[in-house]
């Protein structure tokens, strides 16, 4: 143990991170380096101090809980009068670079496997069953079924303009993170285009009406190379793509694109959302630039006319109206207040009329009727997801104060609940009558699922609640929380009271991930530093011992470590690549959700290192959540900043 501690103390030598920039003549004022790349350089080994900081405290922490296990054991040997059995974990340097790979060793005389994650030792225990057979070597295949993307929830009216359309098909055509949605609202389908590895921001139709342009953000690969802001001009009908324009000529993002009238739409032009604002104009079948000019700021002008009439949503008043030639108001409509104010009109078939809002909802509609949503979504970042245990519902919940309940089928909320609070997790009872929401301020809530009235409120700490799962037995539920608690609560009326009955204490960062045992016994959490612990449920007594562990059966595996799911782990990756994690219920298959808008698709169990999966693409941001349906059909993910929902279905 003095070994391990000894080794972690040398990770930095008396010079101070400070000391050596102020002392390094390649950052030195006179060097002629810019400002920003000097800050660039001090924040980098700024984060290099703190990752090494985490290191130690982690690895001084793991130090003292062996101690006080090793006290225990020798109390309970010394009380029994005889020796008593300790797994063995040997100690030693990580090797070397282990901040930037990920390296897995096997010790199959102790019983466990060890990794590293940013130098971070984690330490996996091999069942009993498999601890013969066991072998590093062995080859993960690839899964049987894939996932194939069905439908994809929310619309992207927040910040962006002019991007709602009917084609002749009879489908409207808008986008959401990644993903270009083409919707026929009377069939029930949509089709998707795949195009874009980032955030669309703008659309555009050709004349012909079938020839499509899409604009996107730059962004960043996994391997940390630029994604470079490019248009895609594509067939709505094939979704073939026919053309890319601009890559590597634009700066952050595209943020407006139009096709000409005049000449039959042969040129294209796109604004660039650099400081400058460049409009230029292509030739966009040669790929050809014909000319650029500043602008003060890149927007757009438009209007709608039917008939000789004039419809003009009036934003903020979310009012739409109808005007004749004479620029008389005719007729109007509103937008109901939870669905925001009018951001783009488009025009449907005789009078029909679609409205996108600010708050990511399309309506469907007429001035002889009413307004009614045919796609809604979360308006900011989405964290919390589960599905029901015995239907095709799922809830979502996010820092939108937005609590959905979705029915799949109709790919609606059943009822949507305003809380007080940012929300960040959330969990059904087994029963399915009520489900608990964890909020980012340390309150957490219960809510009917049926009426969504609020059934009990209480609150632990006040930091992010990263996790609230009941038992499997419905008797208990977990919070887990940013504070490194765990706490535990017995549950009756069937979900509708709670008291609290432990606490869990002992995790060095805060807590990520928690699942329960079969017997709703035990729970296993994952923390902020990669460590893995285990706790008695009805007391919150921390389980030091091995042999009491390893052999225990999990009724769900959302946690990112362990033994059965470290292979998900690519080579090179960061402790905080790997999101969410969820097992199917047949237990063949995991999903993981990914720091770089793909949703992995593995074989279970997944314990040998760099495993393959099916790799999918459609979120833009970090996808923050995976969840099988209870007869695992479809699997719903959740995306981070761009506020998605992608529904897949398993083929």
């Amino acid at each position: 143990m003095s070994e391990r501690v000894a080794s972690c103390g040398n990770l930095y030598d008396t010079n101070t991170l400070l000391l050596r920039y102020c002392n390094d003549d390649n950052v030195s004022a006179g060097s002629g380096m810019e400002m920003d790349d000097r800050l660039s350089h001090l924040e980098q080994r700024v984060q290099l101090q703190e990752d090494e900081i985490q290191l130690l405290k982690a690895a001084l922490a793991d130090a003292l809980r062996r101690l006080g296990c090793c006290e225990e054991t020798t109390q309970a040997s010394s009380k029994k009068g005889g020796p008593t059995k300790v797994v063995c974990i040997k100690h030693g340097t990580p090797p070397p670079h282990t901040h930037t790979h990920t390296h897995t060793h096997s010790f199959k005389d102790d019983g466990y496997v060890r990794m590293f994650l940013r130098g971070r030792p984690i330490t996996m225990h091999i069942p009993d069953q498999l601890r013969e057979s066991y072998s590093l070597d062995h080859k993960v295949a690839l899964p049987e079924r894939k996932l194939k993307l069905q439908w994809v929830y929310g619309y992207r009216g927040r910040d962006c303009r002019s991007n709602l359309y009917l084609l002749p098909t009879g489908e409207i055509v808008y986008f959401n993170a990644s993903v270009v949605v083409l919707y026929n609202v009377e069939e029930q389908q949509q089709r998707h285009y795949l195009g874009h590895n980032d955030d669309v921001k703008c659309l555009a139709i050709h004349p012909d009406m079938v020839t499509i342009a899409t604009g996107q953000v730059a962004g960043t690969s996994k391997d940390g190379k630029a994604l470079q802001p490019h248009v895609r001009v594509w067939d709505s009908v094939s979704l073939n793509t026919l053309h890319v324009i601009g890559a590597g000529v634009f700066d952050r993002a595209v943020t407006c694109v139009a096709f000409s009238k005049s000449n039959g739409g042969a040129h294209l032009c796109a604004v660039d959302d650099a400081n400058d604002h460049i409009l230029s104009v292509w030739d966009w079948q040669k790929e050809k630039q014909l000319a650029e000019v500043k602008v003060r700021k890149g927007g757009m002008l438009y209007k709608r006319v039917c008939d000789g009439t004039l419809v003009s949503g009036g934003g903020k008043d979310r009012r739409v109206l109808l005007w004749d030639h004479d620029y008389r108001k005719k007729s109007e409509i509103e937008v109901p207040e939870a669905f925001g104010p009018v951001r783009t009109l488009a025009e449907g078939k005789q009078d029909e009329l679609f409205v996108g809002t600010t708050r990511n909802a399309v309506l469907r509609g007429s001035f002889s009727g009413s307004l009614t949503p045919i796609v809604q979504g979360h308006t900011d970042e989405l964290w919390g997801l589960d599905v029901h245990p015995s239907t095709e519902q799922f809830v979502t919940c996010g820092q939108d104060k937005q609590v959905y309940l979705w029915d799949t089928s109709s790919h609606l909320p059943l009822w949507s609940k305003a809380i007080e609070d940012p929300g960040r997790s959330v969990g059904f009872h087994p029963s399915g009558t009520v489900l608990a929401v964890g909020t980012m301020t340390g309150r957490w809530l219960v809510l009917d699922t049926d009426t969504r009235d609020l059934v009990s409120m209480h609150t632990d700490g006040n930091e992010i609640i990263s996790a609230v799962k009941y038992s499997p037995d419905g008797a208990y539920l977990a919070v887990a929380s940013h504070d490194n608690f765990v706490y535990i609560y017995s549950v009756t009326e069937n979900g509708r009271k709670y008291s609290r009955v432990g606490k869990c204490t002992g995790h060095s960062s805060f807590v990520t991930h928690l699942d329960w045992s079969t017997d709703s016994q035990f729970i296993v959490t994952n923390s902020g530093d990669y460590e893995i612990l285990f706790w008695e449920a009805s007391s919150g007594k921390h389980i030091t011992s091995a042999d009491a562990v390893r052999n225990l059966e999990w009724a769900t595996s959302t946690c990112v470590l362990g033994f059965n799911v470290f292979g998900i782990w690519p080579e090179g990756a960061d402790g905080t690549d790997i999101n969410a994690l969820c097992r199917s219920h047949d237990n063949n298959l995991l999903a993981s959700a990914d720091d770089f808008g793909k949703v992995h698709l593995f074989s279970n169990p997944c314990s040998q290192p760099r495993a393959p999966s099916h790799i999918n693409g459609g979120h833009s941001s970090h996808v923050t959540n995976v969840a099988f349906l209870h007869d695992d059909s479809h699997l719903i993910s959740t995306g981070g900043k761009d506020t998605s929902i992608l529904q897949w279905v398993l083929a």
